[in-house]
């Protein structure tokens, strides 16, 4: 079944500093898909409210769920980049991949991993400036275990990557080949 049979949400989790982002891009390229990566919301939302404040728990969650599905159910396939981390409610991918499925869409998750020691190297690369990323090595170190939790909890993905052992062109030529 193509692309355009039935809409698709992939849904590209990983911690801080695994590629997300490159990888999205990438794909989006090479298909055409759109790209609603995660910090086009937690930036906007955070210059009204501080982040992980009740109004931007709830705003962020809100502001992801109805773009997502609404690009579904007008049958536009997208890619989202997420990283679980504990001001996300846990069973939010839960919740989206059903109002997904309820939109006549399928919701595809990928993961993407990546080993500390190349986490912590990648983590003040100046291009994480072009949106409010994490680039404190400090901060990293201090949450990591905890986004490590929040990683756990994360649905069974249809494919992991590991991109300290792949380049983005490959990852991305494989999460392609699965459409």
């Amino acid at each position: 079944m193509g692309i355009e049979a039935m809409p698709r949400l992939l849904f590209l989790y990983g911690p801080a500093a695994v590629g997300k982002l490159t990888i999205a891009r990438m794909v989006a390229d090479r298909t055409g898909l759109a790209l609603f990566h995660n910090h086009l919301i937690v930036d906007a939302v955070a210059a009204i409210f501080p982040f992980g404040s009740p109004e931007f728990v709830r705003l962020r969650e809100q502001f992801w769920m109805e773009a997502m599905v609404s690009a579904i159910a007008a049958s536009r396939s997208l890619i989202f980049t997420f990283t679980p981390e504990p001001s996300v409610a846990s069973d939010f991918p839960q919740r989206l991949k059903a109002r997904v499925e309820a939109a006549g869409g399928k919701l595809c998750f990928i993961a993407l991993t990546v080993a500390a020691d190349i986490q912590d190297a990648r983590i003040a690369d100046p291009g994480r400036a072009a949106f409010v990323k994490l680039r404190s090595l400090d901060l990293l170190r201090a949450i990591r275990a905890d986004c490590d939790r929040c990683m756990a909890t994360m649905p069974a993905p249809l494919l992991t990557l590991d991109t300290g052992l792949i380049s983005p062109e490959q990852a991305s030529e494989r999460i392609i080949a699965l459409l």
